[in-house]
C-alpha cells in the first residue's frame, strides 16, 4: 500500500536525517577544487622541491645498499613519480576549472536577469514620474517644473505631518 504524501506540512525529522545521511554527489568535484587550490600554492611547490631534493640527496649520498633509485639511470623512479603526479594533477585541475566555468556561467545569467529587472523597474518609475508630472500640469494648468513639483510634494508632506500630529494629541 502506497503511503500518501501530505504536501501541506513540512517533512518530519526522519526525512531530513535520511537525506543528510546520503553521501554528497558533489564530493569528487569539491576534491578536485581542493587539489587545484592546493597545487597552486607556494607551500605545495616548496614541499615538492624538498621532496625531490631529499630523493636526490638520498640516492646520491647514501651507500649503495640503501639507494633505491640509480643516478646512473637518471633517477628513473623519481621521473616516474613526478610523471604520475602530473598525470593525475592535470585532469583534476581541468575538472575544477570546468566546475568554476559552470558556476561563472550561472552567476553571469543571474546578473543578466537582475540587470534586466533593474532596467524594467527604472523604466517603470520613469514612466510613473512622467505621468505624475502630466497629472500635476493638468491640475494646475501650468507647466510643472522639478522645483515646483518638489515644492508641492514638500507642502503635502507638511500637511500630512500636521494631520498626524493632530491625531496623536
Amino acid at each position: 500500500m502506497a503511503r500518501a504524501t501530505n504536501l501541506e506540512a513540512p517533512r518530519g525529522l526522519s526525512a531530513i536525517r535520511a537525506r543528510s545521511a546520503q553521501p554528497s554527489r558533489d564530493r569528487f568535484g569539491r576534491f578536485t577544487e581542493w587539489v587545484a587550490r592546493a597545487m597552486g600554492t607556494p607551500g605545495f611547490l616548496a614541499i615538492l622541491t624538498l621532496f625531490c631534493a631529499a630523493w636526490l640527496a638520498w640516492n646520491t649520498l647514501m651507500p649503495d645498499a640503501l639507494k633505491f633509485d640509480s643516478a646512473a639511470n637518471g633517477f628513473t623512479a623519481l621521473t616516474l613519480m613526478l610523471s604520475l603526479q602530473a598525470s593525475y594533477a592535470a585532469p583534476l585541475i581541468l575538472l575544477a576549472q570546468n566546475r568554476q566555468d559552470d558556476r561563472d556561467r550561472v552567476q553571469i545569467e543571474q546578473d543578466r536577469q537582475r540587470a534586466e529587472r533593474n532596467l524594467a523597474d527604472t523604466e517603470y518609475l520613469a514612466r510613473e514620474i512622467v505621468a505624475l508630472r502630466m497629472a500635476m500640469t493638468e491640475l494646475s494648468g501650468e507647466i510643472m517644473t522639478r522645483e515646483t513639483l518638489r515644492q508641492e510634494l514638500k507642502t503635502m508632506l507638511e500637511q500630512l505631518d500636521a494631520r498626524g500630529d493632530g491625531a496623536a494629541s
